[in-house]
């Protein structure tokens, strides 16, 4: 489990095809003190730590579906990926309760600039019956983009902003993302539980 507060923004320096697999390399500040199996979220994707060659770098392994699913796939040598050790069960919740299980990618339709901060709007698809299954923004909600915990601002039904603070925006991917990028989504995952009780009750 995660809390959305990134602690890094890593830089890829390997990717390697395999089977439908995708070995992603990147070199982190905190490489050097993770262990094989260890999770951690990239862009929001919970993946395993799978190599540790000791300069600076790990490596974990994206599957198929995770590739579909995510924007992991699209990912380039020396693009930067949002990080997250897991959660420690004595730590504060900073963030919202974040799964690392993408639900889904959104393409960045508008970025303007208010009063010191970054507005980034956001659109996805929408299918109806995934939609009352929780799979929504909520005006002052909570939505997970690229692995940030951030709050819903103008939500519509198939589109959604978030305000980028200046730290926010140095510190993660933020600051390479423009018109056109497409990034990861978690939605609440309180919503999802709610949807589907609602839908035992009727």
């Amino acid at each position: 489990m995660f809390s959305g507060i990134v602690e890094t923004a890593a830089e890829v320096v390997g990717l390697r095809s395999e089977a439908g697999n995708l070995h992603i390399t990147m070199r982190c500040p905190f490489a050097d003190e993770l262990t094989i199996d260890q999770s951690v979220a990239h862009n929001g994707v919970c993946l395993t730590v799978v190599d540790l060659p000791g300069d600076g770098t790990f490596t974990v392994t994206a599957i198929q579906e995770t590739l579909d699913r995510s924007n992991l796939g699209l990912l380039k040598i020396g693009d930067l990926v949002n990080l997250e050790r897991s959660m420690l069960l004595n730590g504060r919740l900073d963030g919202h309760i974040v799964q690392g299980h993408v639900d889904q990618t959104a393409v960045c339709s508008a970025v303007d600039i208010v009063d010191g901060s970054t507005y980034f709007t956001f659109s996805y698809d929408v299918a109806p019956e995934m939609a009352r299954k929780g799979y929504v923004t909520v005006e002052k909600g909570s939505v997970t983009v690229n692995g940030v915990s951030l709050t819903v601002c103008n939500s519509k039904p198939d589109s959604f902003q978030v305000a980028i603070i200046p730290y926010t925006f140095e510190h993660t991917n933020f600051c390479k993302i423009g018109v056109g990028s497409v990034v990861n989504i978690e939605f609440d995952i309180i919503g999802k539980y709610l949807s589907r009780l609602m839908e035992f009750a009727k």
